[in-house]
């Protein structure tokens, strides 16, 4: 054990050597992410108290998707993934922008008038991500190693319940409203589908057992304020107009880019449309309080899966 006698005269373990992976899509820059590293070591000393050099934490970024292999067999020990689980890898087959009946006019998401065959695409998109994720990080990590996982499901196995799609539903009654206007192409919101998939503990615990690597440590669910709960009286106007605002703000930083790829919409069009969303949240909100529904999972690593394959060589690209 490497042991150093602290000031105090009390003896204490080293600080060890760290190796932190962030990952993102190809597309993501990773030049932002590094121009943060100063601070963040700044804010790890002044905040925290702990004077972790760069000597003793080494950090990289791991461009690809997660929804298949990141890096070498057995080489993490510790895998943390937040609010990214709820992304699917593409919307499910059949359901595409190109597809030649569209099963969901007026809806971006899967609801109440959804028919069960577009229900059932969503389900199976998720099952074989989520399989292929887990299946994925059970090859990199090494026997004993622990993931945490925290993104968005719903309580109920069924997936038009509101806690798993009514954010959708709203955005979708926005989109509609400029449709209306003349702004937006009717057929343009039929063709839209959200890559999103909010599953029920069910559905986790059938795909994680089903792989059979891990163990479940501990799974839990919890409720969120869709505004986080930052405005206490929805009931007034200027409750509702800021609390349809901040959700339209928090919607918007995550799904402008899919809209603007999909509708061309101007920037003055885009204003519109999340002013409008911003008003319907309010009106829902001051009626009734919907939540998100967060999972946070605990997994860890059986020991019997061992890879006995040769252990990989680091290879270092300047």
């Amino acid at each position: 054990m490497d042991i150093v006698r602290a000031t105090s005269g009390h003896l204490r373990r080293r600080v060890p050597e760290f190796r932190l992976f962030f990952n993102d899509l190809y597309s993501n820059d990773f030049n932002s992410l590094s121009m943060l590293l100063p601070a963040f070591y700044k804010m790890l000393k002044e905040e925290k108290g702990i004077g972790l050099a760069p000597s003793q934490c080494f950090i990289s970024g791991v461009p690809g998707s997660f929804y298949g292999r990141l890096f070498p067999s057995n080489s993490l020990h510790f895998v943390y993934s937040f609010s990214s689980l709820h992304w699917l890898s593409q919307v499910p087959v059949g359901l595409e922008s190109y597809a030649v009946k569209h099963l969901n006019k007026g809806k971006v998401y899967i609801s109440k008038s959804s028919p069960q065959s577009m229900v059932n695409a969503y389900s199976s998109q998720f099952q074989a991500d989520f399989s292929q994720f887990i299946k994925s990080r059970s090859q990199e990590l090494v026997p004993g190693g622990r993931m945490v996982l925290s993104f968005l499901g719903r309580k109920s196995i069924d997936p038009t319940t509101e806690d798993g799609c009514y954010q959708w539903e709203l955005l979708a009654e926005a989109l509609m409203s400029l449709v209306k206007e003349g702004l937006i192409e009717e057929d343009k919101v039929a063709s839209f589908n959200a890559p999103y998939y909010a599953p029920c503990a069910e559905e986790l615990k059938v795909e994680i057992l089903k792989e059979g690597s891990f163990i479940i440590d501990r799974l839990e669910a919890f409720e969120v304020d869709w505004d986080g709960g930052a405005v206490a009286d929805t009931h007034n106007e200027q409750g509702k107009m800021m609390v349809g605002e901040r959700v339209a703000k928090t919607i918007r930083a995550v799904v402008e880019s899919m809209l603007e790829s999909h509708f061309r919409l101007g920037q003055d069009t885009m204003d519109v449309l999340f002013s409008k969303f911003a008003e319907i949240v309010g009106n829902h909100l001051s009626k009734t309080r919907t939540k998100y529904i967060n999972f946070v999972i605990s997994l860890v690593r059986k020991a019997s899966h061992i890879n006995l394959e040769a252990q990989p060589m680091d290879v270092f690209l300047f």
